[in-house]
């Protein structure tokens, strides 16, 4: 597994302070970033998954705990939107440049606004994806927001 992807190359040049840790990803797995939790050995809280949605049809990217759920409406509002809806796998791909499973928040080939659930803020480390399947970032939460320049909504789970 290459250790040097987009995403650990924007947080090489940003300076910011991480730790990978790998693991053996499961594609059949219903829910990646629960399965990324129990392999890893942490809380699924501390595991953010990275989710691509389109707010009045532009893109955005929410990222939130792996046992919780993204509200629509909330991150819709968040971003100064109507509407949201899950972006189509082949769609978030193309615009991030990364495969579904593998979604960094990172390093993404087209920068979209960055919407960050404040629990993740609770933790001194969260996890986040490193840019390929089975390849995890650890990083403080605070590091996330600025390096991401990122909004933190107090609830944008459901």
């Amino acid at each position: 597994m290459a250790k040097a992807t987009p995403a650990t190359r924007a947080l090489d040049a940003a300076r910011i302070a991480y730790r990978l840790e790998t693991y053996d990803y499961d594609p059949d797995a219903p829910r990646v970033g629960l399965q990324a939790a129990e392999a890893l050995g942490v809380p699924p809280e501390r595991v953010l998954k990275t989710l691509m949605a389109e707010v009045d049809g532009k893109p955005v990217c929410a990222v939130l705990a792996s046992d919780r759920e993204v509200a629509m409406k909330r991150l819709a509002a968040a971003v100064g939107g109507k509407s949201a809806a899950m972006m189509k796998p082949a769609d978030a791909e193309r615009i991030t440049g990364y495969k579904v499973g593998g979604v960094s928040p990172f390093g993404q080939k087209r920068r979209s606004p960055v919407v960050v659930d404040a629990a993740a803020l609770a933790h001194e480390r969260v996890f986040v994806n490193g840019g390929q399947r089975g390849l995890q970032v650890e990083l403080s939460p605070q590091d996330l927001v600025a390096a991401l320049q990122a909004t933190t909504v107090a609830e944008i789970a459901g």
